[in-house]
């Protein structure tokens, strides 16, 4: 199936097409989102550079976030640092972008390149931006640690948002593993015959809130690598990608020590375990729980 826009803002964040429910609707069918947009080399890039080229840009959010079902967002989980037209920026990091259907936009950036830096956590002074008028600051965070972050808004040209949703759910499943809709065996037969498998976690990043038990309701759906089929005991088992653990907030932002990095294996009667990295320490930590899960096909 063919990419398809469901969502484009102009350079106001006006939208020009499509709509916020549509991009809603598709995110919550656990369609994959790939976001375009357009800038000036000189406006974005080297803003000491006489070369106004346009330039154009896509981005694969391989998470996505579906919030109180009246909001959206993905965020970039694999990608380093660029300098464009070379190659890499100057520091390995992970460049972990965050894009709302606003087109308010975010970024965190765990350092990868030595021992974790250790500084204050909170509130930092905002960066000099002057060099770049379409560049708005909106906050910035843990400034000196080893994951600073901030959330901001870049005048695009234009943002486009599109989908690529040709999922199907194959089971719905409650956090004890009682079936919702669909089946174990739907799953399996299609998983044995080669289809991808993605998933949509109800809660899961609750426990980043500061009262857990009033976080706002979310769903976190990301893609799955390797599975295993239990085929006696009728037990589906997948390790995610990788994903970015937000406290779920309208529109979603980072802050200070309100997100992380992290591994899942879940399993169809509701067991999830977890192995985050603090962006922090860089350090691990397990933990296990039971969550609402839908699991989709391709």
């Amino acid at each position: 199936m063919n990419w398809q826009p469901v969502l484009e803002l102009d350079v106001n964040r006006q939208i020009n097409a499509g709509s916020a429910e549509q991009l809603r609707a598709a995110i919550a069918r656990g369609a994959d989102l790939r976001i375009y947009s357009e800038f000036r080399h000189n406006e974005h890039i080297d803003t000491y550079s006489s070369d106004d080229e346009l330039v154009r840009e896509t981005m694969d959010m391989r998470v996505t976030y579906l919030i109180e079902a009246r909001w959206c967002a993905g965020i970039l989980t694999l990608r380093q640092p660029v300098e464009l037209p070379h190659g890499f920026g100057p520091r390995p990091s992970l460049s972990l972008f965050l894009y709302n259907e606003n087109g308010e936009q975010a970024i965190a950036r765990p350092f990868l390149d030595g021992p974790p830096a250790v500084g204050e956590f909170g509130p930092a002074l905002p960066g000099d931006h002057r060099a770049i008028p379409k560049y708005h600051e909106l906050d910035n965070w843990d400034a000196a640690t080893n994951a600073p972050s901030s959330n901001f808004i870049y005048d695009f040209d234009v943002i486009r948002y599109f989908v690529r949703d040709d999922w199907s759910l194959a089971l719905h499943h409650a956090a004890d593993g009682e079936v919702v809709s669909g089946s174990i065996d739907a799953l399996a037969d299609a998983f044995s015959q080669g289809a991808e498998v993605k998933i949509g976690i109800r809660g899961l990043c609750a426990d980043l809130a500061a009262e857990p038990e009033q976080s706002l309701d979310h769903e976190v759906f990301v893609q799955t690598g390797s599975c295993y089929y239990y085929t006696r005991r009728k037990l589906f088992i997948a390790g995610s990608h990788p994903l970015v653990r937000v406290v779920p907030s309208v529109p979603l932002r980072y802050g200070s020590r309100c997100w992380d990095y992290a591994w899942l294996v879940l399993r169809t009667d509701g067991h999830l375990a977890k192995l985050v990295y603090d962006p922090y320490t860089l350090r691990p930590v397990r933990s296990n729980g039971n969550y609402e899960v839908r699991w989709f096909c391709r």
